[in-house]
């Protein structure tokens, strides 16, 4: 069966052949990046589940915290055996300018090519968050001290904190979502229409 949202074959579930039957298996229980990509795919059955991303807890640049994404879309599809995988990792990265926050996705098609990968919003983080990261805490501790409260990186994340709510964690994981799919979509018209000439 054709699937509507990447175009790649769907595995039959029971006697039904709907697009909506397509599973996307997430590779994280971070109910913020699961909402992501139920907002983008809407008609999916997502499956979270918990996977290593083989990198540090902390990723700290934008290379580790993209091989974060693309081993956790890669062990999520190995692990559910779903129609694809999806990675979603949030890291931190040096610039001249100071430290900035650095968020990627990746998304892996079973039998599929290479992983599509995509980036989302940047802002430099405050010097006090900045000096304790450097140290070697973790993003996600540091944020629930620094705005005594707990998970925040499952509600509005530190992205939120830092724009004043304009944009939580799982809004701008949607942005990255929706370019992994869009991604996606083009890569399977480019390849049906040079298979078609």
């Amino acid at each position: 069966m054709h699937n509507r949202f990447t175009g790649y074959s769907v595995k039959k579930q029971g006697t039904e052949e709907e697009a909506g039957n397509m599973q996307i298996a997430v590779g994280t229980l971070n109910q913020a990046k699961v909402k992501a990509v139920e907002n983008v795919f809407p008609d999916a059955e997502v499956i979270s589940c918990e996977v290593s991303s083989n990198v540090s807890k902390q990723p700290f640049s934008d290379e580790e915290t993209i091989r974060g994404a693309i081993n956790r879309a890669k062990n999520a599809l190995r692990k559910i055996n779903a129609d694809l995988g999806i990675g979603l990792e949030g890291g931190v990265t040096e610039t001249a300018y100071g430290l900035m926050l650095c968020n990627w996705g990746a998304l892996v098609l079973r039998g599929g090519d290479e992983p599509i990968i995509a980036g989302g919003a940047r802002i430099l983080l405050p010097p006090a968050v900045a000096a304790r990261l450097r140290k070697g805490q973790e993003l996600g501790s540091v944020m629930d001290d620094f705005c005594k409260r707990e998970n925040i990186r499952i509600h509005e994340g530190a992205i939120g904190i830092f724009t004043n709510g304009e944009i939580d964690r799982s809004g701008m994981y949607t942005h990255i979502v929706k370019m992994l799919k869009g991604q996606s979509d083009y890569r399977l018209r480019a390849k049906n229409k040079s298979v078609g000439n």
